[in-house]
C-alpha cells in the first residue's frame, strides 16, 4: 500500500467523472461497523491520564486512525469493550464487520484493521434516588 499524506483522498476514475471519499469518511464507517457489534462499549480517545478515555457517537472518527491509498485501506481502531466478554471473539467479529462494511460502501480494498483494545467499560450501577422527608 502506498503512502499517502493525510490530505489525499481515496479516488476512483470512470467515464464520467471521479469520486473522490475523504479519509474521515472511511474512518466513519468503521465506527460506525465497530459500534454494531454486540461486546463494544464503545470507543476510545486514547489513554487520559491512564483511563481510557470513551468517546460518543458524534465522535465516532476519533478513535480509529485511516490510511487510504488509491484502492486500499488499513485501520487501526481503538475500542472500549464491555466487561464479560471474549475479548478475542470480539475483536473478531470488529475485524470482520469493518471490513465488509468499507469494502461494500467504498469499493476499496481493506488489507488490515488493527483492535486496539483500551479499556473495560461495565454496566451502569442503578442508583437509588435519595428520599427527602420535609
Amino acid at each position: 500500500m502506498e503512502k499517502r499524506d493525510h490530505m489525499d483522498r481515496a479516488a476512483e476514475h470512470n467515464d464520467v467523472g471521479s469520486i473522490r471519499i475523504a479519509d474521515e469518511v472511511v474512518g466513519i464507517i468503521a465506527g460506525l461497523a465497530a459500534t454494531e457489534v454486540p461486546g463494544v462499549a464503545g470507543m476510545s480517545g486514547g489513554l487520559v491520564g491512564g483511563i481510557a478515555e470513551m468517546l460518543g457517537k458524534k465522535n465516532l472518527s476519533k478513535g480509529v486512525k485511516v490510511e487510504v491509498g488509491e484502492r486500499e485501506a488499513a485501520v487501526d481502531l481503538y475500542i472500549i469493550v464491555e466487561y464479560g466478554v471474549r475479548i478475542p471473539d470480539v475483536a473478531l467479529r470488529v475485524q470482520e464487520n469493518i471490513k465488509r462494511a468499507i469494502e461494500s460502501m467504498t469499493g476499496l480494498d481493506v488489507v488490515e484493521v488493527n483492535i486496539h483494545v483500551q479499556g473495560v467499560g461495565f454496566a451502569p450501577e442503578d442508583k437509588e434516588e435519595d428520599i427527602r422527608v420535609r
